[in-house]
């Protein structure tokens, strides 16, 4: 669904909130090398605030790989199961797709993506989001979208060098 393999994303199935947003990471082969890495270890998820459980590989991304992931918000843990749906490892282009399983608050798929267009590195993300079929998630779903933009500025900003 959202197409981490294309570098244009073709239209989307209808009934989702659809989101596509990128940023500079940098330039040059040394952040290439190393974001092409952070987005394969989840870095993009980690270093935004969630902990990810039940890796088969702690180190990389996998397909077919069925995760937690955990965000604590004013003190409310809430758990995110995710199964990753595909993974891109091309020359310039290296991602991720996730989608939801029941029990997400929100239901659609998520994928991170870094690309290199000549010098320069960028970080894509793309989101298709729909309301959970169950309460409460149901209920919260606008409060939701305000949380997933949120959630997409740290993404953008999660592979910038550490200060």
């Amino acid at each position: 669904m959202t197409a981490p393999e294309l570098p244009i994303w073709p239209p989307s199935e209808p009934g989702y909130r659809r989101s596509e947003s990128t940023a500079l990471l940098g330039s040059g082969d040394d952040v290439w090398m190393r974001v092409r890495a952070d987005v394969l270890r989840w870095r993009v998820k980690t270093a935004s605030g969630f902990l990810v459980a039940g890796r088969v590989d702690p180190g990389r991304v996998s397909p077919g790989e069925r995760l937690i992931v955990t965000a604590r918000v004013l003190g409310v843990t809430v758990r995110e199961p995710v199964e990753v749906v595909s993974v891109v490892e091309d020359a310039d282009r290296v991602g991720f797709a996730y989608r939801t399983l029941p029990g997400h608050p929100v239901a659609g798929e998520e994928a991170f993506i870094v690309e290199r267009d000549g010098d320069e590195v960028r970080i894509v993300v793309r989101s298709l989001t729909r309301a959970a079929p169950q309460q409460p998630w149901r209920a919260l779903y606008p409060l939701l979208l305000v949380a997933q933009r949120v959630a997409r500025r740290r993404y953008l900003r999660a592979l910038l060098p550490q200060r």
